[in-house]
């Protein structure tokens, strides 16, 4: 709770600023150093000069005062900016009638220095402050704890006083924005295009999930925001240009926990003449390279595991590996009851599932992705899961679709996709016929146009959907993915 008092004092010497015609809002300020770069310069003339005491030219620097400390004539702030921290020295002899001003200075207000940096007595590189001007005053004060913010609730909410006080929180963010730079940077590096498709669709299909309804008042019809980009990226193929990819947000109408936000960011890509294998090669060599250039390493802790990213993956096929795990073929058992009835008998949970492949999807969770520690692909899901993938030529029940895992979590899906539009219309039809009789539960739907676009002709296609969010869970260590999003969606 704020406390008024110390908001009143605040707002008391903003006045008097006022008064004394310094303006506590200044539209510009020249900044020729970060704190880091300030003290890298006085480290190189230290190492050439044969002095014991040794100055910088004078610089200019700015940031947030995270401490104050008076010593009689003297003031010592540190200042915070992105890259760090640095000292600043205020002497009444130096400043003279702007000294005075200095106490109407708070920790949390922005503050611009110019001065020259030397080193003092107890070896911290220090700026020699000649001139000062205030940038932005902080009226509010940061929490007693800003050097160590803990409330997590308030950390989300509050993501600016978490970027604040935790440098953790701040080097992720800074990791995400590389992670996506590279990422770009990598896949048109092998020759795709990045595009961009609607966010708001007239029919929110390419998976298996719940849509964000509104409605467009100029043309008096409901659109939906994009649960994926699939269906019009796959256009895109059918359109000639080969090989496409897509950053951004894609919105799922889902519950919240440690890996679920209802907006999440994923990249999708399709490259024509290629299978799921070549899509399996394409993504651990990216994971791997992003992982290098990110952190110098392809391996690195995470929950106790020393997680190795080097080529080649494992790869599971996910009938042998839910029968070694759990005993049951689930090829032996096509129908929904028996399927069930055999997960009970084996004291598994069965949820409140109402489609087989939701009862699949249950049994995989359950049985085979907390195992899967070191990265593993899982491949050949069943046709019926897998409503937009190529059915295998050695078994028309099984599709040419694999999930990477890496910690116990799903970063990605991946298929050999459909091509034939005869069956991908069956396919759909079958998934709007289970949506109409299972109201509540999650399938995907038939979009018209795209089958259009099928019958047109599209080459044989491998296509990929990365999680972003989740790939920078793995490199940054982190279980919850509102560690990763800046703003996470959160109960009132």
């Amino acid at each position: 709770m704020l406390d008024n008092d110390l908001y009143k004092a605040r707002l008391n010497k903003l006045e008097e600023l006022r008064k004394n015609n310094i303006e506590p809002f200044p539209t510009s300020y020249n900044k020729t150093h970060s704190a880091v770069q300030a003290v890298e310069q006085l480290t190189k003339i230290e190492t050439t000069s044969c002095e014991n005491q040794v100055k910088t030219q004078s610089i200019s620097i700015a940031g947030r005062i995270t401490r104050f400390r008076k010593m009689g004539g003297t003031t010592f702030i540190d200042l915070k900016d992105q890259s760090g921290h640095i000292q600043l020295i205020f002497r009444k002899n130096f400043l003279e009638s702007s000294y005075q001003h200095v106490r109407l200075l708070d920790v949390g207000d922005w503050l611009g220095a110019v001065g020259p940096v030397f080193r003092t007595k107890t070896g911290e590189a220090t700026v020699e402050v000649h001139e000062w001007q205030i940038l932005s005053k902080a009226i509010r004060p940061l929490p007693e704890k800003w050097h160590g913010l803990t409330d997590i609730e308030l950390r989300y909410r509050q993501r600016y006083l978490d970027l604040i006080s935790n440098q953790k929180s701040l080097d992720i963010a800074i990791l995400r924005s590389k992670t996506i730079k590279l990422l770009r940077q990598k896949m048109d590096s092998l020759g795709f295009t990045e595009v961009e498709t609607p966010v708001l669709v007239p029919i929110p299909a390419g998976a298996s999930a719940t849509p964000f309804i509104t409605h467009h008042n100029a043309l008096n019809r409901d659109l939906y925001l994009r649960i994926a980009t699939e269906l019009y990226l796959k256009r895109i193929i059918v359109g000639g240009i080969e090989k496409v990819y897509e950053i951004g947000k894609v919105f799922r109408n889902e519950g919240l926990d440690f890996y679920h936000n209802p907006e999440f960011t994923m990249m999708e890509s399709y490259q024509a003449f290629a299978d799921y294998e070549q899509v399996m090669t394409m993504v651990e060599s990216l994971v791997h390279d992003l992982a290098l250039n990110l952190t110098g390493d392809s391996k690195f802790e995470f929950e106790n595991n020393t997680i190795d990213l080097t080529p080649p993956w494992n790869r599971l096929d996910l009938r042998e590996a839910i029968k070694s795990a759990s005993g049951i073929d689930y090829l032996e058992h096509l129908e929904i009851e028996h399927l069930s009835e055999t997960m009970r008998d084996k004291g598994l949970d069965t949820g409140n599932q109402t489609t087989w492949a939701g009862l699949m999807d249950k049994l995989i969770s359950l049985v085979i992705e907390p195992n899967l520690i070191q990265p593993t692909f899982l491949v050949n899901y069943p046709v019926a899961m897998s409503p937009l993938a190529k059915k295998s030529p050695q078994n028309p029940l099984i599709a040419e679709r694999f999930e990477g895992f890496v910690g116990g979590m799903e970063i990605c899906n991946a298929f050999s996709e459909l091509n034939d539009p005869v069956d991908q219309r069956i396919r759909l039809e079958q998934q709007e016929s289970l949506r109409s009789k299972f109201k509540n539960v999650e399938l995907d739907r038939l979009d018209e146009d795209f089958i259009v676009a099928l019958e047109h002709g599209m080459p044989p296609t491998g296509g990929l959907g990365l999680g972003i969010d989740r790939l920078i869970m793995i490199f940054s260590s982190q279980r919850s993915i509102r560690e990763v999003v800046l703003f996470p969606q959160l109960k009132s």
